[in-house]
């Protein structure tokens, strides 16, 4: 007995050692994180956490540095453009499960919180009510790094830096593209809410299928894109395609965007442009009827 003993123990203790340790996780509906950037004086921080209502003494806080900020968006942004200072900050407090992703935004100039709750959830980060704030008007853009490891720092879930890069990536790719004419902020989330919401019904296996969701989706919201807008945002979703995203898990993150979408899809200016379209065809074809009669008269 002692020897079957030491044995079941020597076999628990093995297990213990070989199996990779799971990060233990220890949030709950309620929690709250707050993220500060580096460079902010001590004003501008007691300030911003006035704003959050929340206590310096049992808050959470983590600092976000610049060259942080630079790690994820120097790809895709100049330096001159991400700058040399860490200001925006973050609050994100936990959700019930199934709760989804919300956002709210100040004194943020150039991402909506749309965009936010879009790449969080390419990101993986679910469950959680996040606001994005500065002491002035700031971008926005390096934000998305705060949100990101201070749901990491809660949670205890380690996300991919692929995932990480992606979604900052998807950041900055609406953003431009809401500074296109015609476009702007709400049309640009719009659409990329709509092609995910594409990717997850259609399963897509290629980077043809990637191109005809981003098609139908710039139809369906009623947006028009250039050759070279397509190619980016294809360039982009495909890239997600690869990393094996998971459409359905992002999908009820951010149920309300779709919600907002499905209700755009519905609304008279949609139906009034179709209206349009329908019979802008009509009276082509009338046109050719009358012109094929007149022949025989």
């Amino acid at each position: 007995m002692k020897k079957m003993s030491m044995l079941v123990f020597a076999a628990i203790l093995a297990v213990s050692i070989f199996t990779p340790a799971k990060a233990s996780a220890d949030a709950a509906p309620g929690d709250v994180v707050v993220t500060l950037g580096a460079n902010l004086t001590p004003d501008q921080k007691q300030s911003i956490l006035n704003e959050m209502g929340v206590n310096a003494d049992s808050a959470q806080i983590i600092t976000v540095s610049n060259s942080e900020e630079h790690k994820y968006l120097d790809k895709y942004l100049s330096s001159a453009q991400i700058g040399t200072r860490a200001i925006s900050s973050s609050k994100i407090t936990i959700g019930k499960s199934g709760s989804g992703l919300t956002a709210s935004t100040h004194n943020i100039t150039y991402v909506s919180k749309d965009m936010y709750i879009n790449a969080l959830a390419t990101a993986g980060v679910k469950d959680a009510d996040v606001y994005v704030t500065a002491p002035f008007p700031v971008s926005g853009t390096a934000a998305l790094t705060g949100l990101i490891k201070a749901y990491e720092a809660k949670t205890g879930e380690v996300i991919p830096e692929a995932k990480k890069q992606v979604a900052n990536e998807e950041v900055v790719t609406t953003a431009e593209l809401a500074n296109q004419n015609g476009v702007g902020k709400q049309k640009a989330a719009d659409l990329v809410t709509a092609i995910k919401d594409n990717l997850a019904k259609n399963k897509p296996q290629s980077r043809a299928d990637v191109e005809q969701a981003v098609r139908d989706s710039a139809n369906q919201v009623n947006v028009k894109l250039s050759d070279a807008d397509i190619q980016k945002l294809v360039d982009l979703f495909d890239k997600m395609r690869t990393l094996h995203i998971d459409w359905g898990q992002v999908g009820s993150q951010m149920q309300q965007l779709k919600d907002k979408v499905s209700q755009l899809a519905n609304s008279s200016e949609t139906k009034g442009f179709l209206a349009k379209v329908f019979q802008a065809i009509g009276n082509f074809f009338s046109a050719i009827f009358n012109a094929i009669a007149s022949l025989f008269q």
